[in-house]
């Protein structure tokens, strides 16, 4: 992932469906080579890890998984990284997790190697750039692994995922086709390690919570039931309207908002009076606008009085802390990447995408977007090259293929229906609401950044409202970070236990 590549709609999270349409690099099955297909290399390692002062002894196994079509024909190699605790007590069920992060078009790296795993990479704390190697990798007191076993997978076109045989990439790259990829990988990895009676849960950020709720329907549909005990979802998006910008859709510019409060507070654009406020109460008020005189204003439309109009205006300038005759001149309704770009455009820099708290600074300071997102390219070299090392030196794995931090031609290529229909936006939250309904013990946990312009917080609140949830089994939990909020140590550290209280 490197700056150029990180795109202001392209990072860890999600382009628009509404954009790309078409599968770009399919092959053709009639001039396809057949090339034999071999079994893949995995590779087994000990170690031991310190985890809230506890030594954690555990197994690592990294490599490749086939998957195979109704003919067991080989179609797909899908990389994994498993931890199993060892010398455990077996008289109790030992939960497992699978991870995967988002995209689409991303691997795994970023809540292996920042929350979940056994290792994690150092970053500078308070939003700072990461810089050149050599990077920091070390043990990861906050690991889940003393709770849970762990595994981390690669979807295919991400790490040394890739289709073989008989595969062909667009049975891969959608919702529904990449859903059904990771269910079929998870009844594999059960029955190989004989776990199908141990809790199971599914951990996905981003794209990856969409995920979660697309493989958690394929797994908990029909009578092959795998039931689960839960999902994690990090920095979540399962309900695209609240996160496309398209005429008449007025739900973005409501959901967004909190935090762009967030982020006015966070720089400093905000009245002394509403500093004193601190930063949570200065969120709640920006949310009650938001559902209130806000929301009425911008379905009003042109029906809403001259004199109501200024009042909005007003109020919108103090959340903002963007001047009300540019809210006026965008007709009260500035995105997220105007946002970014606005903000502090008189101090010629701009503000992040996954983390507002980031600031850059672009060739053209008068330009309408941002060149790159810096808080995109203020992470990803660091775990990058953790990735690659961490692979061959800890894990010994024999890296036969380049590693895919995060492919723009699987992003691009995604096929966004999950219907015969014509969809504008998913959504998926139906499958998770679905799922409490079908299972008592189902229960979902939600981690989200006040800082997080890539999946913003308040439209999560607004989809558990508004999907037939049971919020007495929904935890929602709120940190002062980014989208990647574990990159923070403070917010590392209270998301390790949020979530280690979660399996409790």
């Amino acid at each position: 992932m490197t700056v150029n590549t990180f795109k202001p709609l392209l990072s860890i999270l999600l382009i628009s469906p509404l954009v790309f349409s078409t599968v770009a690099f399919s092959a053709e099955k009639s001039t396809k080579p057949v090339i034999a297909v071999t079994d893949p290399i995995l590779s087994s390692t000990k170690h031991t890890v310190e985890i809230n002062g506890q030594k954690i002894k555990y197994e690592a196994t990294a490599g490749g998984t086939l998957l195979k079509n109704d003919k067991q024909q080989a179609v797909a190699n899908i990389f994994s990284t498993t931890y199993l605790r060892l010398n455990v007590n077996n008289k109790t069920p030992r939960p497992v997790t699978f991870v995967f992060n988002g995209g689409p078009g991303s691997a795994s790296i970023w809540l292996h190697l920042g929350l979940y795993g056994p290792k994690r990479i150092i970053l500078p704390a308070h939003a700072k750039d990461d810089g050149a190697a050599p990077y920091q990798l070390v043990d990861n007191q906050y690991s889940l692994l003393d709770t849970t076993d762990l595994v981390f997978i690669d979807p295919v076109g991400t790490g040394t995922s890739h289709v073989v045989g008989e595969g062909e990439n667009k049975d891969f790259l959608g919702v529904k086709q990449d859903a059904k990829s990771i269910a079929q990988f998870i009844k594999l990895w059960l029955t190989k390690h004989n776990r199908w009676n141990s809790p199971k849960y599914l951990a996905g950020e981003s794209y990856g919570t969409t995920r979660a709720a697309a493989v958690t329907h394929e797994l908990q549909s029909g009578w092959t039931d795998v039931s689960l005990n839960g999902v994690m979802l990090i920095s979540s998006i399962l309900d695209f309207s609240h996160a496309r910008y398209q005429p008449g859709n007025n739900q973005p510019y409501i959901a967004f908002l909190p935090t762009m409060a967030a982020t006015s507070y966070y720089h400093d654009k905000v009245s002394q009076e509403d500093k004193k406020l601190g930063l949570e109460s200065f969120i709640e008020a920006s949310r009650q606008f938001a559902l209130g005189d806000y929301a009425s204003a911008l379905i009003q439309g042109n029906r809403l009085q001259a004199n109501k109009k200024q009042q909005v205006l007003a109020e919108l300038s103090r959340f903002t802390g963007l001047e009300q005759n540019y809210l006026e001149q965008v007709n009260l309704r500035v995105s997220a990447s105007r946002y970014e770009k606005q903000l502090l455009r008189k101090q010629f820099k701009t503000v992040g995408r996954l983390d507002s708290r980031f600031i850059g600074k672009d060739y053209d300071s008068g330009g309408e977007r941002f060149d790159n997102d810096p808080s995109g390219y203020g992470i990803d070299g660091a775990y990058t090259a953790a990735i690659n090392h961490y692979l061959i030196n800890d894990l010994k794995v024999k890296l036969d293929r380049p590693f895919n931090v995060l492919s723009i031609d699987v992003n691009r290529s995604w096929d966004w229906h999950i219907s015969g229909k014509q969809m504008h936006y998913i959504n998926v939250a139906p499958y998770l609401s679905k799922a409490q309904r079908e299972n008592k013990d189902f229960k979902i946990f939600v981690g989200n950044g006040y800082y997080d312009f890539a999946t913003p917080f308040f439209a999560t609140e607004n989809t558990i409202a508004d999907n037939g949830f049971d919020p007495k089994r929904v935890e929602m939990k709120y940190y002062p970070a980014g989208h990647m909020m574990y990159i923070e140590p403070e917010s590392l550290k209270q998301l390790a236990q949020d979530l280690q209280s979660f399996y409790r």
